[in-house]
């Protein structure tokens, strides 16, 4: 089979495929206009978050067997029109789970302990004790949402803390032992944290706004590692300013056109955003919850795996 790769991924993707007798074309620079004039040629395509992959880009790749998205989620792709093409879909959460489930920890005891705010402070020569009292995570109720591959690493982090942990998900029987699965109403009337680990859908974009803030018994702290466009940014600021929300651990932000994106939305700064860059009980990383060297690598091999199983 004919690969082509349109984004930069770990070498071993490319080497094992070669191994298993795959011919690998790159072209990490062409425009998507440009590669539809040759996707006819090949049987299988390899990307990250570079373009959509949309109806007419699937039409024109007549003879695609397999698309290989070297990530968690598959929002960049038409899925439901590449099914009905009987075009094989491999995505690869399993890969990063484990980085989303240590990065997510890492912001909570971070926003907890008012890590990021003491470190600024003592660069600046501020020595300041009691204002940077941090609270403890045992006691807690940690609600995660979305309790696939990330929600259940998260959960397995979770476990050497005296923490009750649920979760809520569209799917039932998800819960386990180390999360008790519960309705919305018991999830808005028991958590002190939120965490969302949800993919892009139709469901879950803007779930995050003003009526889903305002409905918790109690004031709550907020994790996004999983899309930006789940939470209502400027809702999410109202709800920092009330008190509502103490605080927020964002890897993602609504602002993202896709994944990994930096454009000129942060040169343009938008409202909402400069508060959350300026607020001390928010704490911002560039969509690298996912984005570590390990990862890079089980990124590569959950495709070279999955492609394996279906097409060798």
């Amino acid at each position: 089979m004919k690969i082509l790769h349109v984004d930069a991924n770990h070498p071993t993707l490319i080497q094992q495929f070669s191994e298993l007798g795959f011919e690998n074309h790159e072209d990490y620079s062409a425009s998507k206009e440009e590669i539809e004039q040759k996707i006819h040629l090949y049987d299988g395509l390899v990307i990250r978050s570079r373009f959509t992959i949309d109806k007419q880009f699937l039409d024109k790749a007549t003879n695609l067997k397999f698309i290989g998205r070297v990530g968690a989620g598959l929002e960049n792709i038409d899925t439901a029109y590449a099914k009905e093409k009987e075009v094989f879909l491999a995505a690869a959460p399993e890969g990063n789970r484990n980085a989303v489930g240590e990065h997510t920890l890492g912001m909570l005891l971070s926003l907890f302990n008012k890590l990021n705010k003491a470190h600024k402070e003592i660069r600046k020569g501020k020595w300041d004790r009691e204002g940077n009292r941090g609270i403890e995570l045992d006691g807690k109720t940690v609600g995660i949402i979305g309790y696939g591959n990330m929600g259940k690493a998260f959960a397995q982090k979770l476990q050497g803390f005296d923490v009750e942990i649920i979760c809520y998900d569209i799917i039932g029987g998800v819960g386990d032992d180390k999360a008790r699965q519960v309705g919305i109403l018991e999830l808005q009337q028991k958590a002190d944290v939120i965490s969302l680990h949800v993919p892009q859908t139709e469901l879950t974009i803007g779930m995050v706004n003003q009526e889903f803030i305002n409905g918790f018994q109690k004031p709550f702290w907020l994790l996004n590692t999983a899309r930006g466009k789940c939470v209502v940014t400027k809702d999410l600021v109202a709800g920092l300013k009330s008190g509502q929300i103490l605080g927020a651990g964002l890897d993602v932000l609504e602002y993202e056109k896709k994944s990994f994106d930096f454009d000129d939305w942060f040169l343009n700064k938008p409202k909402p955003f400069k508060y959350l860059r300026k607020a001390k009980n928010v704490l911002l990383t560039p969509h690298v919850a996912g984005w570590t060297v390990e990862s890079h690598q089980k990124l590569a091999q959950t495709i070279v795996d999955k492609v394996k199983a279906n097409f060798c």
